[in-house]
């Protein structure tokens, strides 16, 4: 397997990662058994670089992959998580502090960690990008501790 450096993040990552949408079951059923142990053969391959977000099975894959976390503590592992789309409305707007730290406390605990790896804003409208209080609020989630690093374009 070959790793490259994430970005600035310290992060070095399997150039190959494991998406785990489909591990929520939504578009099919999977087992909890299979799910699992697709989270475990990936590790096996020397796959150290799972995506997932809050809204995938309900957060059904952020639990199976805090299971794993827990059961496989010696191997690096890095979770890269996404927030935003629980929002009803889906607007810019509703990418503020009050909404992401919700998010971003729901992620934690259903990852069974204390601080997110990577955090992505999942699908925001566009102006969630031009609005200061995006950004304010990905600082302070990291300032906290609860976010080591956030996904963010130039702006």
């Amino acid at each position: 397997m070959n790793y490259r450096n994430l970005g600035e993040t310290g992060m070095r990552v399997s150039e190959i990662s494991l998406g785990t949408w489909a591990l929520g079951s939504e578009w099919g059923e999977v087992s909890e058994e299979d799910a699992y142990a697709t989270l475990n053969r990936a590790v096996d391959s020397s796959v150290n670089f799972l995506d997932t977000a809050d809204v995938y099975g309900d957060g059904r894959s952020e639990k199976l992959i805090g299971r794993l976390l827990e059961d496989r503590p010696n191997d690096e592992i890095f979770v890269a998580t996404k927030a935003g789309r629980r929002l009803d409305p889906h607007t810019a707007e509703g990418y503020n502090y009050h909404n992401l730290s919700a998010f971003v406390d729901r992620s934690l605990t259903n990852l069974g960690v204390e601080s997110l790896d990577l955090l992505q804003l999942h699908c925001p409208p566009a102006e969630a990008y031009w609005q200061d209080e995006t950004f304010e609020a990905l600082d302070w989630l990291v300032e906290a501790g609860k976010v080591k690093h956030y996904g963010r374009g130039r702006r």
